[in-house]
């Protein structure tokens, strides 16, 4: 696939428009429901608490992350949640963009600190590449095999 030039937003809950919204909402089942045949509550009243990264092109959403303050999932640290890559976007390297972004916008909105997430075990390597260390044991959610990862503060160089 050739590299795709995405426009990045970050938003707030009470910001997105019912279009941004309703396409979030769409990627999310698309993915996680739909093509990963799993079957949970994706509607769990974190959003509104939460800011919405999107990558656009044009009007459509190529990439998008959630971006949770501490206190919602973890009580010592931000998260990143409910990472998604449409399906015709991936292997141009958008995953990576759209972790780095998500770092970045997570630190601009929360502060520095540690940021953990609920990983998909299969992509552990990936995150870890990105500063991710597992740490918690394999657990099951959604019927897909989840790990715990953290990202410490570390020094900027």
């Amino acid at each position: 696939m050739e590299e795709a030039t995405l426009t990045w937003k970050t938003k707030s809950f009470d910001t997105l428009s019912l279009d941004e919204l309703y396409k979030i909402l769409q990627l999310r089942q698309a993915v996680f429901i739909l093509e990963q045949a799993c079957v949970y509550s994706d509607l769990d009243n974190k959003d509104q608490k939460s800011f919405h990264l999107m990558g656009w092109q044009g009007n459509t959403l190529a990439a998008y992350t959630r971006l949770i303050p501490p206190g919602i999932y973890y009580a010592d640290a931000a998260s990143i949640g409910r990472v998604i890559v449409a399906g015709n976007f991936r292997g141009s390297g958008i995953g990576e963009e759209l972790m780095l972004r998500s770092i970045d916008e997570t630190e601009a909105l929360f502060g520095r600190g540690t940021i953990k997430i609920g990983a998909q075990q299969h992509l552990k390597g990936f995150y870890n590449r990105l500063g991710f260390e597992q740490s918690s044991d394999p657990y099951m959610d959604a019927g897909i095999l989840h790990i715990e990862m953290t990202r410490p503060l570390t020094e900027r160089g």
